[in-house]
């Protein structure tokens, strides 16, 4: 049931939204019609397939979570129903996901919070990308890795352990990423490390996604703080996720939409 923070952020949020005929930017009525508004946006079969056979499996995984800051919490017991009935991207999200992926022409991809790998099966669908995902929890990273030889996706590498360190690691040694997904632990602090630590290595053209921007107070403080950030100079609030752009020629725009 949403909180009294998420009915009031909505109905916000629907408040000032607007649509492509208040849309006066080139730019941003571009990337609406093609991303945010297609028409008629086919799922994807095999995926769609997986997402069905996930929330009707019960085998039971222990999971040890790290929470913030990388404080380890103690074991707990979960069907793999219930993880995928309550972490798994809507597929109309994860759509606009590769939809974005494939207007921003991406070939780089970094995803905070692998959860059963469905996301990151739907970005490597575009076939001249690389995934790189991360996840903190052996058991979950082990359900991922299922469904990536499942899927016979070969384009994506999981990453396992506390993202923290995993994620410094991974940037000592790349050069660039060109779009990135933070979807893994919803609080203030670790949204805001990954988020400077990102920037180490995003261009002009780099598209990052932040996720559930409006699931609380401080992921609603992380999400201003970050889209006023001085490297930003274009964002759009979808509720669900908000978009970050980096390009100059942007002007410092911001946007209000909703997900069609």
């Amino acid at each position: 049931m949403p909180s009294y923070h998420q009915v009031k952020s909505f109905l916000n949020h629907w408040l000032h939204e607007v649509d492509e005929h208040s849309i006066h930017s080139p730019f941003f009525y571009d990337l609406y019609t093609r991303t945010i508004a297609p028409k008629n946006r086919p799922d994807i079969f095999l995926l769609q397939k997986l997402r069905t056979s996930l929330l009707d499996n019960d085998t039971v995984l222990s999971i040890t979570d790290l929470g913030s800051g990388g404080k380890t919490k103690p074991e707990v017991t979960r069907t793999i129903s219930d993880v995928a009935l309550n972490s798994l991207t809507p597929p109309q999200v994860a759509l606009f996901y590769l939809d974005l992926l494939y207007y921003s022409k991406g070939k780089r991809v970094v995803e905070l919070g692998t959860s059963l790998g469905l996301t990151s099966l739907y970005l490597a669908q575009k076939k001249d990308v690389m995934v790189y995902t991360f996840e903190g929890s052996h058991a979950i990273a082990n359900a991922a890795i299922t469904n990536f030889e499942w899927a016979e996706q070969k384009n994506i590498e999981l990453i396992e352990g506390n993202i923290d360190t995993t994620l410094h690691r991974f940037l000592e040694q790349t050069q660039k990423i060109d779009f990135a997904l933070i979807d893994a632990n919803h609080l203030y602090g670790p949204t805001m490390r990954y988020y400077k630590l990102l920037t180490k290595r995003l261009t002009e053209k780099s598209v990052v996604v932040i996720d559930d921007i409006h699931r609380s107070s401080e992921m609603e403080k992380a999400w201003r703080e970050i889209k006023s950030d001085v490297l930003v100079y274009g964002s759009v609030d979808l509720y669900r996720c908000g978009i970050l752009l980096f390009d100059p020629v942007l002007n410092k725009q911001h946007f209000i939409w909703s997900l069609k």
